[in-house]
């Protein structure tokens, strides 16, 4: 069986601030901190939620993730316009890299969307960013109703393409995604998409580290 590259989405492919010009004129300088802000409670949710096994999709932490940044930043934006950002959130661009990268990849290697998402919101992603072909399957967290870094969610990957860990990469900018899957057992490539991102010190390491997706035909050469 071909090599397994299971690619994150959100942070990954798909870039998650990229709303930053329609925040930016909706209330200024506050856009970056807004966006920041965003992301990181809608982990947070994501994260709170699996420990309680209370499960919501993904987009549930990210309307309440958007909820919360209104409160605390003191932005006043309108239902309509909360409804509207949460809408332009299915169609967020992908990584100028990897519309790239991704065709020669698909030709050595069997790729797999998998996310936190839910498969709508994911499906609508990649379609929009028209990627949604290079994949040959989708696995995201709705199947099991819980969240990566839960190991079930990375059995659950494995049980549905019908592979070994040893056969299969993460590929995710995310170092919680990225330590998650090195516990059960997968090769791992850290996405470092910025020169400020720390990878957490928790003694685990990722098998490779790239800056962008387009390095990882050379940096898979070397290893499977």
């Amino acid at each position: 069986m071909k090599t397994v590259l299971a690619f994150d989405v959100y942070g990954t492919l798909i870039d998650t601030h990229g709303l930053l010009a329609e925040l930016t004129d909706m209330m200024g300088d506050k856009a970056e901190l807004f966006s920041h802000t965003w992301r990181n409670k809608q982990l947070e949710y994501s994260f709170r939620r699996g420990l309680m096994r209370q499960y919501q999709h993904f987009s549930v932490c990210t309307e309440q993730a958007l909820r919360f940044t209104c409160r605390q930043l003191q932005v006043t934006l309108s239902e309509d316009q909360q409804q509207w950002l949460l809408e332009k959130y299915l169609r967020l661009p992908a990584f100028n890299d990897v519309q790239s990268a991704l065709p020669e990849l698909a030709e050595k290697y069997i790729l797999v969307a998998f996310s936190n998402g839910e498969q709508r919101a994911v499906n609508s992603l990649l379609s929009h960013a028209g990627i949604n072909q290079h994949f040959h399957h989708v696995i995201t967290a709705d199947a099991v109703e819980t969240f990566k870094p839960d190991p079930v969610i990375y059995q659950h990957l494995l049980n549905s393409v019908r592979c070994a860990a040893n056969q299969t990469w993460l590929i995710s900018s995310n170092p919680f995604d990225v330590i998650g899957a090195s516990e059960c057992g997968w090769n791992t490539a850290w996405v470092k998409r910025s020169q400020q991102a720390v990878f957490d010190p928790w003694g685990i390491t990722p098998s490779v580290e790239i800056s962008d997706s387009g390095q990882l035909s050379l940096m898979l050469k070397d290893t499977v």
